[in-house]
C-alpha cells in the first residue's frame, strides 16, 4: 500500500551517557532515506527537523538529568507526531535516543485516543527502558521512557499525553530484552506488559514469538507502533550504537520483526533510534537501519523487487566526526 510519509529527524542524545546519536538522523539522511521510500513507491510528504539545545546543562534534578531540555524536545515531537495523523501521514520518526519515544508514543496516543482507539506499543529494545528517577543509577532519560508512558515518572513528561498513563500495560509488548538494571526489574514484572526475553526469541524463534506479541496487542485498536532501539541487535550486527549488548537479535531476526510486522497490516507509525554513527563501523549500522524501514515499509509490488536499499545507499554517508568513543560494551545507565 502506497503511504504518505512524514518523516521526523530527531537530533537528541541528551538522554543518552555518550553523545552521537544526534547524527543519526544526517547520516540516514545522507544515506539516502528519501529516496528509498520513494523507489518503495511511497510519497515522502513532509519532512521535519527538531534538535535539542546543545547548550543545556543537565540541570538540578539528578534523577532525571536534561529533564528541561528533552521536554521541550518530546513536546514538539508529540505535536508533529499528531499533526502527521491528523494529515493522514506514517509517521517515520528518525532519532535521536531512546527518550524520544516519550514524545512519538504521546502524540500518536492523543491522536488515537480523542477518537476512540488505544495504540499498541511493540518495543524492540535489549533493555526494558522502565527505570525511574529513584531507581536510575545515572538520571539518563534514554533508560525511562517506556516507564513514563506507563505512567511512572516525573510529570512533566508523563503528562504529554494528556490523560496519564499514555499506554495500558496489556498493549504493550517488550522484545529482545536482555539487560534489566536491578532497580528496574521490579517495575518491569509488576507493570505487566509482556517481556520476550532474548534468550526466549531464541528458543521458539522470532516469527512464532512476534505472532504472540500481534496478537498481545489485539484489543489495541488503533494499530502498532514500532519503536525499534538498535541495540536489540547483536553489535556484530549493529556496531554503531550508544549502548550495545552482546548476544543480541542478527540480521535476519530483526528484518523478520519489520516484515512479519508489515503483513499484519497493523503498523501505523515507526521510530528507529540509538544509532550512532560516531562508533559505526563501515556504515554497517545505517545500512541495518535502511533496510529495517525497507522491510517495514515495502508495498506488495516492491516487497520482492529490487526497490531495496543498495550498498550506495550505505556508501553514500561519510564519517561525520573523527572522535571515537572507547571500546566496550556500556550499559544503558552507565552514568555520563
Amino acid at each position: 500500500m502506497k503511504r504518505a510519509i512524514g518523516i521526523t529527524r530527531v537530533g537528541l542524545d541528551l538522554g543518552a551517557p555518550h553523545r552521537g546519536s544526534a547524527l543519526a538522523p544526517a547520516a540516514l539522511r545522507a544515506a539516502g532515506i528519501a529516496s528509498l521510500l520513494e523507489a518503495l513507491g511511497h510519497e515522502v510528504a513532509a519532512d521535519h527537523e527538531i534538535a535539542q539545545d546543545a547548550a543545556a546543562g543537565p540541570g538540578l534534578d539528578s534523577g532525571a538529568r536534561h529533564l528541561a531540555a528533552i521536554t521541550a524536545v518530546c513536546a514538539h515531537l508529540a505535536d508533529t507526531v499528531e499533526r502527521a495523523l491528523r494529515a493522514e501521514q506514517f509517521p517515520l520518526i528518525l532519532g535521536g535516543d531512546h527518550s524520544l519515544a516519550m514524545g512519538s508514543v504521546a502524540g500518536a496516543v492523543r491522536h488515537f485516543r480523542a477518537r476512540g482507539h488505544a495504540l499498541g506499543v511493540l518495543w524492540v529494545d535489549a533493555h526494558a527502558d522502565m527505570n525511574t528517577p529513584e531507581t536510575s543509577p545515572s538520571g539518563n532519560l534514554h533508560g525511562m521512557p517506556l516507564a513514563v508512558l506507563l505512567g511512572h515518572g516525573r510529570a512533566a513528561l508523563t503528562q504529554l499525553c494528556g490523560a496519564v498513563p499514555a499506554l495500558a500495560p496489556e498493549n504493550v509488548v517488550i522484545f529482545g530484552v536482555r539487560e534489566v538494571d536491578r532497580g528496574e526489574d521490579e517495575l518491569v514484572q509488576r507493570a505487566g506488559a509482556r517481556v520476550f526475553r532474548r534468550a526466549e526469541i531464541a528458543q521458539r524463534g522470532v516469527e512464532v514469538c512476534l505472532a504472540e506479541a500481534i496478537d498481545r496487542l489485539r484489543s489495541a485498536d488503533a494499530g502498532i507502533h514500532l519503536s525499534f532501539d538498535l541495540d536489540a541487535c547483536d553489535p556484530d550486527v549493529a556496531p554503531g550504537v550508544t549502548t550495545p549488548v552482546p548476544h543480541g537479535l542478527d540480521r535476519r531476526e530483526a528484518l523478520a520483526i519489520c516484515e512479519q510486522l508489515r503483513r499484519s497490516g497493523r503498523l501505523t507509525s515507526m521510530e528507529l533510534v540509538e544509532l550512532n554513527p560516531v562508533v559505526d563501523a563501515g556504515n554497517r549500522t545505517v545500512d541495518l537501519a535502511l533496510h529495517l524501514v525497507a522491510s517495514a515499509l515495502a508495498t506488495d509490488a516492491t516487497a520482492q523487487s529490487s526497490a531495496q536499499p543498495t550498498a550506495a545507499h550505505a556508501a553514500s554517508t561519510r564519517p561525520l566526526s573523527s572522535h571515537r568513543m572507547a571500546d566496550g560494551t556500556r550499559r544503558k545507565e552507565q552514568p555520563a
